[in-house]
């Protein structure tokens, strides 16, 4: 029979990984086998740049936790796996994509992202919209863009009324 201590070790951990999970609004389970040291401190430090991090639990008590919040990913606890955690949809996700183009080692496995699973396909896709910020000045840009026409327009109509 296994040591009290180590149970309610084991408990705790499972309490924080289910923590995590609620808490992020994306997680992202992926392999870091061949990462070196520094490889592993550089996307750290990039990840904590967009307010997101990670940490290599045992699959086990991942499995555990998952389970205990209804989340079915299983089939890809398979191997070492890192969980990355972030408040931001899509930030994590391209940051750990980047990492990868850089780093063939790293590979993504599943993620969720608002309560949806989102397999390899669709953390790419994931990976490819813009931020946040990005978006945002896109669509300043468009707002610009209607009240620059809008100013010309008034421009020409005014001129073509002075000259009738």
């Amino acid at each position: 029979m296994a040591n009290q201590k180590i149970i309610e070790q084991k408990k705790e951990v499972v309490e924080e990984i289910k923590n995590h999970i609620n808490d992020a609004s994306t997680i992202v389970l992926f392999d870091y086998r061949g990462l070196t040291d520094n490889d592993s401190k550089e996307l750290r430090c990039k990840l904590r740049e967009v307010g997101a991090d990670y940490k290599i639990y045992k699959n086990t008590l991942m499995k555990r936790a998952f389970d205990d919040l209804n989340i079915n990913v299983q089939e890809h606890l398979e191997g070492p796996s890192a969980l990355t955690f972030s408040e931001d949809q899509v930030a994590a996700i391209k940051v750990l994509s980047d990492f990868a183009k850089d780093h063939e080692q790293l590979n993504l496995k599943v993620g969720v992202v608002d309560g949806q699973i989102a397999d390899k396909a669709l953390l790419q896709e994931y990976a490819t919209i813009p931020s946040r910020d990005g978006l945002l000045t896109m669509l300043a840009g468009g707002m610009i863009e209607i009240v620059r026409d809008l100013s010309i327009c008034l421009d020409l109509y005014g001129k073509q009324k002075e000259e009738n």
